[in-house]
């Protein structure tokens, strides 16, 4: 297929037609840098002219909005996503003597590796394709994974929009593809449908095992799997709410017809393994240490979720455990809160059950098109971000604020935090003239196709 051609095909399927130009514009930039590319061998597939070209493979892999659910999914919480129409194109063709040869079309930086390093030896976005070609030759040490990959994005990066998720989950569809290692038994004993390919794929950020595809260091950030699911599990014109630990699909929900959702990055970057890191994996931390509190007095949970759902009484009963902690904390022997005060612990512990309890919440109130609902669930939710959460910075919390002075009856940050994007809802009538006023990198964002190979 030509760049026209696949870029009408992604308007086929649930892409706003908007949208239709600049896809074309980011496939050629792609197919541009892909046919500079030596040959090299590999299957081969009729071109039509009498001869035999490498196979081509190519996928769209969207970015991702948080609606609702900030920091919940690795805590066993819920969430509710879709994708943005902005993204990720890739294409690939399989490549002899298992070398792989990345290059980012839009920058023209390209990383080579000739085998999978056993640590990090890369930083940035070379970084996580050493982590998904060292894990999925460690998962299957009999494929043959050698590929050539090219892809340019229109993703705003370290927005809070998953560009690293969509790019982790572009290499790791194009390998799995080009080395066929969807055939492997290893593949059909852990894998069997959708839902475990997205979390497959955060195991490979998280350096989670996943079934028996054990795992390893990941990237280096503690995170769940939301953005994957959101990336690789979602459908266009609708919001889907999972749970997870383990994932699963609890619905989905039409965007009524005439809202819109506009997105604006608020100029901060959010790099997960870069600025972010450390206060990123610091909110994991804290649920992590509720829920050992919680297993080290109670019956054992997978999730800090699974814990409070266990009883009635479970969140006061936790809150007492932290209080206890605290008082005993350095005495010889006994568990401590691992540099977090009961007070601070608290706060996480509330961030998580109020966040939490608005995702069921917000699915019925886009279900009603009620907006006043949504007035009030996503201003809690930015105000809960702000005082107990501690993830935001003046930058977002003034961008929601004007959101909400320039008409927007719903507006939010979301994503990790500590920088990102803030999306706001709007009539669909209005959506264009907000954006414009709002923020110069504002968009409409629609919920879009999840990732496709075209």
């Amino acid at each position: 297929m030509t760049p026209p051609e696949l870029a009408a095909s992604l308007v086929e399927r649930g892409l706003d037609r908007s949208e239709l130009a600049a896809k074309q514009a980011l496939f050629e930039v792609v197919f541009a840098a892909f046919g500079k590319l030596p040959a090299a061998a590999g299957p081969a597939l009729g071109s039509g002219a009498g001869h035999l070209a490498p196979a081509r493979h190519v996928w769209w892999v969207p970015g991702r909005l948080e609606v609702f659910g900030t920091h919940t999914d690795y805590a066993g919480g819920r969430t509710l996503v879709c994708a943005v129409p902005k993204g990720i194109a890739v294409v690939a063709r399989p490549r002899a003597g298992g070398v792989i040869h990345v290059t980012d079309a839009r920058r023209g930086n390209r990383v080579t590796l000739r085998r999978p390093a056993g640590s990090a030896s890369f930083t940035g976005w070379r970084h996580y394709v050493e982590v998904v070609a060292r894990r999925i030759a460690q998962n299957f040490p009999e494929a043959a994974i050698g590929a050539d990959i090219v892809f340019a994005s229109d993703l705003p990066r370290a927005s809070g929009m998953s560009s690293s998720s969509a790019l982790l989950c572009g290499l790791a569809s194009a390998l799995v593809r080009v080395a066929d290692i969807e055939s492997r038994p290893e593949w059909h004993a852990n894998i069997h449908g959708t839902l475990d390919v997205a979390g497959y794929y955060a195991c490979i950020e998280n350096g989670l095992s996943f079934g028996t595809l054990h795992g390893d260091a990941g990237v280096g950030t503690h995170g769940g799997s939301e953005d994957h699911a959101g990336i690789v599990a979602t459908g266009p014109g609708r919001l889907s709410a999972f749970a997870f630990v383990p994932m699963h699909h609890s619905g989905s929900v039409r965007v009524p017809d005439d809202w819109r959702f506009v997105i604006a990055p608020c100029g901060v970057m959010s790099s997960k393994t870069g600025s972010s890191l450390e206060p990123y994996n610091r909110l994991a931390r804290g649920a992590q240490l509720l829920l050992e509190l919680w297993s080290g007095a109670e019956a054992p949970a997978p999730s800090l979720g699974a814990a409070l759902a266990s009883a009635p009484g479970a969140a006061d009963r936790l809150r007492v455990l932290v209080r206890r902690s605290s008082m005993l904390s350095g005495l010889p022997g006994l568990p401590g809160l691992a540099g977090w005060s009961a007070e601070a612990l608290e706060r996480r512990l509330d961030h998580f059950i109020r966040e939490d309890a608005r995702i069921p919440e917000a699915f019925v109130a886009f279900r009603d098109a009620d907006a006043a609902r949504l007035t009030s669930l996503s201003d809690e939710s930015q105000g809960d971000a702000e005082s107990l959460l501690g993830n935001q910075v003046p930058e977002s919390i003034a961008l929601a604020r004007r959101a909400r002075q320039l008409g927007a009856f719903a507006a939010r940050s979301f994503g990790a935090g500590f920088g990102g994007s803030v999306w706001a809802l709007v009539q669909r009538a209005e959506a264009e003239a907000f954006a414009q006023s709002w923020h110069p990198g504002a968009f409409v964002a629609p919920p879009s196709p999840s990732l496709t190979q075209l």
